[in-house]
C-alpha cells in the first residue's frame, strides 16, 4: 500500500532559504511558512504557522556553515511536523554533514555520521533525500529509505556544452584521490568517455595533502578534476598545481557537487592554477565567497522533480543516473 500525504508541503531552514524557494518555483508552490529562530540563550525556536495535518511535508535544510546549529533546526523542525500530524515527513538535506565521519580511523574513533543519522531517525523522518553523500555507505546507517541524488549528471551537461569544440581525447578526468576514482569514471560515462588519470598522493595530517605522483597522460590536455566536495582547496590546488608543473595539463578545470570552502580556501582558490571551479547549491555561498574563478550550477530543477516523484510514488531511480 503507497502511504503519502494528501498535499505536498515544503518547508525550510535557514542554511537553504534560496534553494527551497527555486523548488517551489518549478513545483508552482509556495514555501511554507514557519520561522526559525534563538532564544536569547541560544536555544532554537521554531513555529510551524500554517496546518500540516496529513500533509506530504518535506523540510530542506543542508548541514554546512553552522552546522550544528542547522542540524538543531533540522530535527526540531522534524519533532515539531511529527507533533503536528504530518502524513509523512522526508528530511531533504542537500549537503549530509559529517559525511566523512563514516567509519573509524583509529581507535575510539566516533562514527558521527551514524550518530546523524539515528538522531534523523528517532526525530521522526520518514524517508531521507539527500545528493552525493561522502561515502555511500552511509545510506545503510539509515533504517528509513534513504535516495541519494548524484550531481555528476549537472555536472557533466555543463563541462559537455563547454567542452563542444574539443575532442574527447584532449581532455582527462581527474580523481583527486583513490577514494574518488569510482565518482569520477561514473562522470566520465556521462561526459564524453574521455579517459581518466590518478593523482597519488598522501595526507600528512587532516586538511592538508600532498601530491606524490600522477598516473596517466594529461601533458598538453585540459583536464577535470570531479570530487564530491571541496573544502580548505588544498587537495583540488595541489593537485592542480601538480597537473600543470608535473603533468604538463594545459588547463585545469575543477566539478565537485558541495561547495563547503571552508577555511582558506578562497585564498588557496585565487593563488591556484584552477581556471575554473564548478560547484552546485547544494550549500548556500557567501556573498564574499563568489569570485570570478567560481561558477555556481542549480539543483533547484532535480530536487523539485524528485520531491514530485516521491509524492507520487513514482520512481526516483532514473534520476540517479541521468
Amino acid at each position: 500500500m503507497n502511504i503519502h500525504g494528501k498535499d505536498i508541503k515544503i518547508f525550510s531552514g535557514n542554511a537553504s532559504k534560496n534553494l527551497a524557494q527555486e523548488i517551489v518555483k518549478c513545483l508552482d508552490l509556495s514555501l511554507g511558512q514557519s520561522e526559525v529562530t534563538k532564544f536569547s540563550d541560544g536555544e532554537i525556536s521554531v513555529s510551524i504557522k500554517e496546518s500540516i495535518r496529513g500533509s506530504d511535508v518535506f523540510v530542506l535544510q543542508s548541514m554546512a556553515g553552522n552546522v550544528n546549529d542547522n542540524i538543531m533546526e533540522l530535527l526540531i523542525m522534524i519533532d515539531a511536523f511529527k507533533r503536528a500530524s504530518a502524513g509523512r515527513i522526508t528530511a531533504a538535506i542537500p549537503y549530509f554533514g559529517y559525511g566523512r565521519q563514516d567509519r573509524k580511523s583509529k581507535a575510539r574513533d566516533p562514527i558521527s555520521a551514524k550518530l546523524l543519522a539515528d538522531l534523523i531517525t528517532t526525530a521522526g523522518a520518514d524517508r531521507v533525500l539527500t545528493m552525493d553523500l561522502h561515502a555511500s555507505q552511509i545510506q545503510g546507517f539509515f533504517n528509513i529509505p534513504v535516495d541519494n541524488l548524484v550531481g555528476a549528471s549537472l555536472l557533466a551537461k555543463y563541462f559537455t556544452d563547454f567542452s563542444k569544440d574539443c575532442d574527447k581525447n584532449e581532455i582527462v578526468i581527474i580523481p583527486p584521490d583513490l577514494g574518488a576514482v569510482s565518482r569520477a569514471r561514473k562522470f566520465s560515462e556521462s561526459f564524453m568517455g574521455c579517459p581518466l588519470a590518478i593523482i597519488d598522493k598522501r595526507r600528512p595530517s587532516a586538511n592538508v595533502s600532498e601530491v606524490m605522483n600522477i598516473i596517466g597522460d594529461v601533458q598538453g590536455k585540459k583536464a577535470i578534476i570531479i570530487d564530491d566536495m571541496i573544502d580548505t582547496a588544498g587537495t583540488v590546488c595541489n593537485a592542480a598545481k601538480a597537473l600543470i608543473e608535473i603533468g604538463g595539463a594545459s588547463e585545469v578545470y575543477v566539478g565537485v557537487t558541495h561547495g563547503v570552502l571552508s577555511g582558506k580556501a578562497i585564498e588557496n582558490i585565487k593563488s591556484s592554477y584552477i581556471k575554473n571551479l564548478v560547484i552546485l547549491n547544494t550549500i548556500e555561498l557567501d556573498e564574499s565567497k563568489k569570485i570570478e574563478k567560481i561558477k555556481i550550477l542549480s539543483v533547484g530543477p532535480l530536487f523539485a522533480d524528485a520531491i514530485l516523484r516521491i509524492y507520487k510514488d513514482n520512481p526516483i531511480s532514473i534520476l540517479f543516473s541521468e
